[in-house]
C-alpha cells in the first residue's frame, strides 16, 4: 500500500470523524474522513474534466486550509504533479516559478491573487479559484474511488526551495520519496505517543507549500490524528488554547520568542515565584553545563512541584511535546523547555531530502543534537564538514536544471551545502551553512550563525542579527529591532572575550526595519539573504569600515 492509499483507507475509517479543523476565533469549521474524500472527489471531478493528463503540472496557490489539503491529494490521486506555491510571495517571483514549471492549470486560494498573477503575467496558464473547483458538481464523468497507481519513481510535486541567494530551483518528489518518509515519521510519532485508541491532537501554523509541514500533513492524515489548522497567525495563542494540542511543529524563532515571553512574565511577577524560579533554571544550568557539575537540587523539587506545571498549563494542557525543525535551534532554549518538563525534538532535513534526514528519539534526547539520520538513511562528513546523505529521501533532481542537479548529486551521494558533525552513537550537529561562510581579508573563515545566535540573545529587543565581513578585515554585525546601542556594545564585549582575535566584532549597525520577505531580505520560507542584505546594507556597512579603520 503506497502512502496515498494508506491516506485514502485512513479516512475511509475515519468516515464520521473529524480529520482536519480550521479554528476561526473561537469556532471551528471541522471535516470528516467522510467530508474530506467528498472534497477530494470533487477536485478529481474537475481535473479530469479538464483533460488534465499524467504528469502534467498543477499550481496550488492558497492559504492552508481543509480546501488546500484537499486539492493536494486530488491532484495526485490523478496522476498530476502538485506544485504548492505560498500566497505571501511577491507576484513576480510566482510568476518567474510558474514559467519555469509551466503548470496547465493555476488554482487560486482568492480573486485577489489570481489578479496580482494575471497583472505581472498575462500570458498565464487558465486559472480558477479552489472554491470553485470543491464546489462544483458531478459533471458525468465516472470517477474512480481509488487513486491511480503511484510508481516509486513517479513525480507527485515540484516544491521551490527558497533560494538563499535568491534563486529558486524546483525540487522532484517521487512516490518513493513519501512512502518512505511516511513510514519513518508514523514510527517516530508512535514512539511519543504510545499505542491509543483516542485521535492525537496537533495544532498547525506553518504553511504546506513547505515540505516539512507537507510532510507533518500528511502524516497526520496517515495516522489517528486531529490537525487543527491556524488560519491567523496573529492569534496564534488563542488558536492553540482552542485546539488543546498533545504536539506541533515549530520554527526555532516561535520557541525562542515563547522562551523569552515566559522569562519576562515571570520578571515582572517578581516575587517568591521568580525566585523559586531563578534558583532552579541556576541548578538545571549547572546540571547540563559543561562536565555536568550539579547534583540533586532542592530548587529544581520545588519548581517542579509549583511553578513548571502552570507554565506548562498556560502553554498548553495536553501539550506532551514540541517538535523544531528548518533551522538550527539553540541548546539553551531546548533545555529551557526540557527544565519546564516539555521535550523539544529536533529535525534535520532539506526539501530535497524530503524534509528529513535526522529525527530526534523521544526517548533519547541530546540537547544540542539534531537527533540521529532515519531508517534507511546513510550521512557522512565530506570536505569542509560538509553533510552527506543518501538514501530513499533523496530527491530526484532540479526540475529542468540538470546541470545544478549533477552538483550536488555526485557518486551516489547528496551534497547538502551544510555543515556539521556527528558523535560515536550517531547524532548530528549542524553548524552552518557553506555558502554562509564569511572569508575575511586576512583569509579567516567564519562560520556567521553560532556567534549570531548568542548574540540575538544577549541583546535585548533585538529582532534578527546578521553578521557580515567577507572582503573585509573584520565582521561586523547588524541588528534590526528597537535595540540601543549600550546594550549591542555591552553585548559585543562580552562574546568577543570568548573570541580569537579573528573572529571579533568592531563594528555594528541598528536598523529599526525588519529583515522581512516583503522588502526582498528573507526567503519565503524565513531564512537570510545575505547576499540581499549585504547589498542593501552596502552603503552604511562602507562607511562604517572606512570609519573603524581611519
Amino acid at each position: 500500500m503506497n502512502f496515498l492509499e494508506n491516506i485514502f483507507f485512513r479516512l475511509q475509517s475515519a468516515a464520521s470523524q473529524p480529520v482536519l479543523q480550521e479554528i476561526h476565533g473561537g469556532s471551528i469549521v471541522q471535516a470528516t474522513g467522510a467530508e474530506l474524500l467528498a472534497k477530494i472527489q470533487a477536485g478529481r471531478d474537475f481535473l479530469r474534466s479538464t483533460g488534465m493528463r499524467k504528469g502534467d503540472r498543477c499550481a496550488l496557490l492558497a492559504d492552508n486550509g481543509i480546501d488546500w489539503a484537499a486539492m493536494d491529494l486530488a491532484i495526485i490521486a490523478e496522476g498530476g504533479i502538485v506544485v504548492p506555491l505560498y500566497a505571501r510571495q511577491a507576484a513576480t517571483e510566482l510568476a518567474g516559478m510558474m514559467k519555469d514549471c509551466q503548470p496547465a492549470l493555476l488554482i487560486c486560494g482568492n480573486a485577489s491573487l489570481e489578479q496580482e498573477i494575471q497583472n505581472v503575467w498575462p500570458e498565464a496558464p487558465r486559472s480558477i479559484l479552489l472554491e470553485e473547483v470543491l464546489r462544483a458538481g458531478p459533471s458525468g464523468l465516472p470517477l474512480p474511488a481509488e487513486p491511480v497507481l503511484l510508481e516509486d519513481l513517479q513525480p507527485v510535486t515540484i516544491i521551490y526551495t527558497s533560494g538563499t541567494s535568491g534563486e529558486q530551483k524546483g525540487v522532484i518528489l517521487s512516490a518513493g520519496n513519501l512512502n518512505h518518509m511516511l513510514g519513518c515519521t508514523t514510527e517516530r510519532l508512535d514512539l511519543l505517543m504510545g499505542q491509543r485508541e483516542t485521535a492525537e491532537r496537533v495544532f498547525h501554523y506553518l504553511p504546506f507549500c513547505f515540505a516539512g509541514s507537507w510532510i507533518l500533513l500528511l502524516s497526520c492524515l496517515s495516522r489517528n490524528a486531529v490537525l487543527n489548522l491556524s488560519t491567523d497567525l496573529g492569534h496564534l495563542v488563542d488558536e492553540m488554547r482552542v485546539a488543546e494540542p498533545e504536539y506541533f511543529l515549530n520554527v526555532p524563532i516561535l520557541l525562542e520568542r515563547m522562551r523569552a515571553k515566559i522569562e519576562e512574565q515571570l520578571r515582572q511577577r517578581g516575587g517568591v515565584v521568580h525566585w523559586i524560579f531563578r534558583k532552579a533554571r541556576r541548578d538545571w544550568e549547572l546540571q547540563h553545563g559543561a562536565g555536568g557539575k550539579g547534583g540533586w537540587s532542592p530548587w529544581l523539587r520545588i519548581a517542579g512541584g509549583v511553578v513548571f506545571p502552570v507554565i506548562r498549563k498556560k502553554l498548553g494542557k495536553n501539550l506532551k511535546a514540541l517538535i523544531c525543525g528548518s533551522a538550527a535551534l539553540s541548546r539553551e532554549t531546548q533545555l529551557f523547555f526540557m527544565m519546564l518538563g516539555l521535550p523539544v525534538l529536533q529535525v534535520y532535513g532539506l526539501t530535497e531530502t524530503t524534509a528529513i534526514c535526522t529525527m530526534d528519539n523521544p526517548q533519547a534526547i541530546r540537547p544540542g543534537r539534531v537527533g540521529p539520520a532515519i531508517d534507511g538513511v546513510e550521512m557522512r562528513i565530506g570536505e569542509q564538514d560538509e553533510i552527506l546523505v543518501r538514501g530513499p529521501n533523496i530527491f530526484r533532481g532540479y526540475w529542468n536544471r540538470p546541470e545544478e542537479t549533477e552538483s550536488v548529486l555526485r557518486n551516489g551521494w547528496f551534497h547538502t551545502g551544510d555543515q556539521g558533525a556527528v558523535d560515536r552513537d550517531g547524532y548530528w550537529t549542524i553548524s552552518g551553512r557553506l555558502k554562509n561562510l564569511i572569508v575575511l581579508a586576512s583569509g579567516h573563515n567564519i562560520a556567521p550563525e553560532p556567534m549570531e545566535e548568542k548574540l540575538l540573545r544577549l541583546i535585548p529587543g533585538a529582532q534578527q542579527v546578521v553578521l557580515t565581513g567577507s572582503g573585509r578585515s573584520f565582521p561586523s554585525a547588524i541588528i534590526t529591532g528597537e535595540v540601543q546601542p549600550q546594550d549591542v556594545e555591552c553585548a559585543l564585549a562580552e562574546i568577543n572575550q570568548t573570541l580569537p582575535h579573528y573572529k571579533q566584532i568592531h563594528g555594528f549597525h541598528i536598523s529599526t526595519e525588519p529583515i522581512s520577505i516583503e522588502n526582498g531580505m528573507l526567503t519565503a520560507n524565513g531564512k537570510l539573504k545575505r547576499d540581499a542584505i549585504t547589498e542593501h546594507f552596502h552603503g552604511v556597512l562602507d562607511s562604517l569600515y572606512r570609519k573603524k579603520t581611519s
